[in-house]
């Protein structure tokens, strides 16, 4: 089996693994970038090959135009990532992620493709569940960076640099767009276990909402609450990747 040719563009691999059994595509967070998974090899068994996944807009794609609908996003980065499912994988991803990682599991089944061994969805409330929340993307500067501020997951040295912000504002409103506007199509429960995180200080993903999770799936359903708000992903990492680790530990077994 390859490994990650460290060259794709929607792929980045820190610790290049060609003998792991499975791969776990990571899917980050609005305004976030594949350096996010950067740390989490070490705490993951070691037959898994970490896979960050990097959307335009970010990282080393700063200079591509960012996605704002979440159906051409996950077209485009299924055919991306289609030659790197030729072993068994799963897929995590956090927030704005969660979502695109539950619609590539769902674009895959209507193509006929495999399915990830398990879906790992982090701080968002199940796609079903009604947003209620106002749309921010189109705020003022002033109004959108103050919301921001309030969700507490851009550092303040960077929300006080006005070059910074400058260059970021545009990835930003776009990731807030695609997940604002996203509009759920009912289909058939996924077979793939689910598995769904959220921070206990967290207002976005509330308990419930992330209890929703479990009519998404005729396989196997866990829900944890971690401490921490809507970015316990950094601050409970360790936590997270052992309930993790379990969890693909036991997909590997059912591998052999």
């Amino acid at each position: 089996m390859k490994s990650v040719p460290l060259s794709v563009p929607w792929l980045t691999c820190p610790k290049p693994n060609p003998r792991a059994r499975l791969r776990l595509f990571c899917f980050p967070y609005a305004g976030g970038s594949s350096s996010a998974f950067r740390q989490w090899q070490d705490g993951l068994p070691l037959d898994v090959e970490i896979c960050p996944v990097l959307p335009p807009g970010r990282g080393g794609r700063l200079r591509e135009a960012p996605f704002t609908r979440v159906g051409p996003l996950v077209a485009e980065c299924a055919q991306a990532l289609m030659p790197f499912f030729d072993k068994p994988f799963a897929f995590f991803g956090h927030s704005m992620g969660a979502i695109v990682a539950f619609e590539l599991a769902r674009w895959l089944r209507r193509m006929g493709h495999s399915q990830p061994a398990i879906l790992f969805v982090s701080g968002r409330r199940a796609p079903q569940v009604p947003d209620t929340i106002s749309h921010t993307y189109n705020l003022p500067d002033a109004d959108f960076i103050a919301e921001l501020r309030r969700l507490n997951g851009t550092p303040k040295e960077v929300l006080e640099h006005p070059e910074i912000m400058a260059l970021l504002l545009p990835l930003l409103r776009a990731d807030f767009e695609l997940i604002q506007t996203y509009n759920y199509a009912p289909e058939p429960a996924l077979a793939c276990p689910i598995a769904a995180f959220g921070g206990l200080g967290d207002e976005v993903g509330s308990g419930a909402c992330l209890e929703a999770w479990r009519e998404q799936t005729t396989g196997r359903f866990s829900l944890h609450m971690l401490p921490g708000d809507h970015f316990f992903l950094h601050t409970a990492r360790p936590l997270l990747l052992e309930t993790m680790a379990r969890r693909l530990n036991e997909s590997l077994e059912s591998t052999v």
